[in-house]
């Protein structure tokens, strides 16, 4: 499988398994995954549970959102949006927060299309340990 970079980070398939593995075993998570007739993988998001001492509520970061190439275009990223959606709701959460790059250009037409409001009043900033 070739290493591609993404979102200025390089590929890591053997770390990314045993860090997924670790959120799942650890209940640090939730991820919904789409799958083929035959049981492939073909796309999957995972969320991360923080708090707003302002909202005084739960959020969830919708952290990864991935859809395989080959099953873009086919409303997988939508349907399992609204599945984040309705866990939000089920949690009683004060939402869903998302970052993508400003170059993702399909990203940036979804997310405002069902429902993401883009907030232009804050700055989003990044300290690397």
């Amino acid at each position: 499988m070739q290493r591609k970079e993404v979102y200025l980070q390089e590929s890591n398939i053997v770390e990314s398994k045993r860090f997924l593995n670790e959120r799942i075993a650890n209940d640090e998570s939730v991820i919904y995954i789409a799958m083929e007739e035959n049981e492939n993988l073909s796309a999957f998001v995972q969320l991360y549970p923080f708090f707003t001492s302002v909202g005084m509520k739960r959020s969830w970061l919708l952290n990864d959102l991935f859809v395989m190439e080959e099953f873009r275009n086919k409303g997988l990223a939508k349907k399992l949006i609204e599945q984040c959606k309705l866990l939000a709701q089920e949690t009683h959460a004060n939402g869903l927060l998302l970052e993508t790059s400003i170059n993702n250009e399909e990203g940036n037409k979804l997310y405002p299309s069902i429902g993401f409001n883009l907030v232009n009043e804050s700055n989003f900033y990044f300290w690397k340990a």
